[in-house]
């Protein structure tokens, strides 16, 4: 086209003023400038003060971190001495998990550095403090789907995630192995850690190994990142991955184990293409045993297991019986290692996995999901925050998340634990709604949710001994008796939302704590 047809030009302006502006010198540094390429400084740097100074965290803001490392975390209670030191106060942690390697935050509680928590569960002594009344504001417990979703609606507004990784290069391209080094710390997954990377204002990577660039594959990937820390260590392998997982012996939870891959067997999801989630514990991890042999006695196999991985589901994977793993978080190291070797074993981020308002999350693609349970009552609600005495003791994860999901919502529990009921007429603290469980396996009977006619069509065809969960109930209370009733001030300590982030239950401080003190 001819400069001059300037009818075929875009209305800018005068043409012979525009061709005024452009005089030969300034052509010229224009070009000079265009052939410069843009060069970026490294985002190292090496002290968690800089970082945090660079991030302009201030009193009253949000901080998050993830719970990939759990016991063997050093991140957040490196990061947590820093900012204490540095004299920042009133900040809101909003950490996937919390662990009982975290009790340095009882202290970080009392000085007033934090004084809100959100996270999905805690365990130890600050579960402990905090069942006693730690904090004055209550913690706000969510899901993993649910946290995800508050992420990203806005409800939870990180200003600084601060996040542990195996391995980074020198502009944040992070990830929870590495190809360039076998050594050191790996964690897998950095499934939680996507979501708040993905939305935070400002990403802070600390990693104790920096590998040349690209790190590839990333979990996160440089565009999210602001700066990347060099430190010492970011944990204890050891505490990473032992007591993720553990393989039982126990008779009752093999007879659970065994029970509960009859009943998915009867279900009518089980056929080839089927996909399944199950825990770490010890009777699920049995179940994938028992339902190995009937994958290979009917040759089905299955299209995806999803969720926390452990080597388990990484060994039906290898043999063929698993095409594909969607894996949020690796719970041991062969679940890690696979991921690394593995092309169809992929991390996947939270909001990917359980997020309400995603269309296409991954929990709604399930056909089955194995669930444990610290208390169910004869409403079918899940109890798996609370024990016995009140006292917060675990996470909620993604059990509301599965079983609101899946086809085949199946708890495994036995009847009685020692001296107490799993089994009772209410569970202390409602996490998973009755409506999303469908079946409650025991090592004493099979109760089906009275709303699944389908189920109990199909399971009555069957030798497995059905039965009612008031019934369970029941032979519960016969072996053990009525437990004493907890008593509860009237403060609370704990808001338990269900995944869409409305509130389901509340947790109170236990009122012998009161006299103690």
């Amino acid at each position: 086209m001819n400069i001059k047809d300037k009818e075929k030009l875009p209305k800018f302006g005068n043409l012979d003023q525009l061709h005024h502006l452009f005089t030969s010198d300034q052509i010229y540094k224009d070009r000079k400038s265009c052939l410069e390429r843009e060069v970026y400084e490294s985002k190292v740097i090496y002290s968690i003060e800089e970082a945090i100074e660079k991030s302009n965290l201030k009193d009253g803001m949000t901080i998050s971190f993830h719970h990939h490392f759990r016991d063997g975390d050093f991140v957040l209670n490196d990061v947590m001495n820093v900012i204490a030191k540095k004299g920042i106060k009133n900040l809101t942690l909003a950490a996937s998990s919390l662990l009982s390697v975290h009790s340095p935050l009882i202290e970080h509680i009392k000085n007033g550095v934090v004084t809100r928590i959100e996270t999905s569960g805690m365990r130890g002594d600050l579960a402990e403090a905090v069942s006693r009344g730690l904090l004055d504001i209550p913690v706000i417990f969510r899901s993993h789907g649910g946290r995800a979703y508050a992420i990203k609606n806005g409800d939870i507004k990180i200003d600084v995630a601060f996040l542990g990784a195996p391995s980074c290069d020198s502009f944040g391209n992070a990830n929870g192995y590495s190809r360039d080094h076998d050594n050191g710390v790996i964690c897998g997954s950095l499934g939680y850690a996507k979501t708040d990377a993905q939305y935070a204002n400002c990403v802070i990577i600390l990693t104790d190994n920096l590998v040349p660039f690209p790190n590839l594959p990333a979990g996160i990937f440089q565009s999210d990142v602001n700066y990347v820390v060099k430190v010492d260590a970011i944990g204890d392998p050891n505490g990473i991955m032992s007591g993720a997982t553990r393989f039982t012996k126990n008779p009752k939870e093999l007879l659970i184990a065994e029970t509960t891959a009859e009943v998915i067997e009867a279900s009518g999801v089980f056929k080839d293409g089927f996909s399944l989630q199950m825990g770490s514990g010890g009777a699920s991890l049995a179940t994938a045993r028992f339902l190995r042999e009937k994958m290979i006695k009917k040759n089905i196999k299955a299209n995806f297991a999803l969720g926390g991985v452990t080597g388990v589901m990484v060994k039906l994977h290898e043999e063929g019986l698993i095409k594909k793993i969607l894996d949020v978080q690796s719970f041991d190291l062969e679940a890690a290692q696979s991921l690394k070797n593995n092309r169809f074993h992929q991390q996947i981020s939270a909001y990917y996995y359980a997020s309400p308002n995603n269309p296409g999350t991954a929990v709604n693609q399930l056909d089955v999901v194995i669930l444990s349970a610290l208390e169910v009552d004869v409403d079918f609600n899940v109890n798996v925050l609370t024990g016995s005495d009140g006292v917060i003791r675990g996470a909620i994860g993604g059990h509301q998340d599965t079983a609101a999901g899946a086809s085949v919502s199946i708890i495994v529990c036995p009847l009685t634990r020692g001296r107490i009921a799993s089994i009772v007429d209410r569970v202390n603290t409602i996490v998973t709604p009755g409506k999303s469980v469908d079946v409650v396996v025991t090592d004493q009977g099979i109760a089906i949710n009275p709303e699944r006619k389908d189920l109990i069509e199909k399971l009555s065809k069957t030798d497995l001994y059905l039965t009612t969960i008031e019934k369970l109930r029941d032979k519960a209370m016969s072996l053990v008796g009525k437990g004493r009733a907890i008593e509860y001030t009237d403060k609370v300590v704990g808001v338990v939302t269900y995944r869409d982030g409305s509130v389901i239950d509340l947790i109170y401080q236990i009122k012998e704590d009161l006299d103690e003190s």
